[in-house]
């Protein structure tokens, strides 16, 4: 199956809602896990 590639639009919102999520106390993983990606491909 192969990969989706996201759109440049697509990747800078979910790095800033990752962003976010870390200042708000989150963990990596758990900010992983809410944008759908890796902890590696983060």
């Amino acid at each position: 199956m192969p990969s989706k590639k996201h759109k440049p639009e697509e990747i800078i919102g979910k790095l800033r809602e990752v962003e976010i999520v870390l200042a708000q106390g989150a963990s990596t993983a758990e900010a992983c896990r809410r944008i759908a990606v890796s902890e590696q491909t983060y």
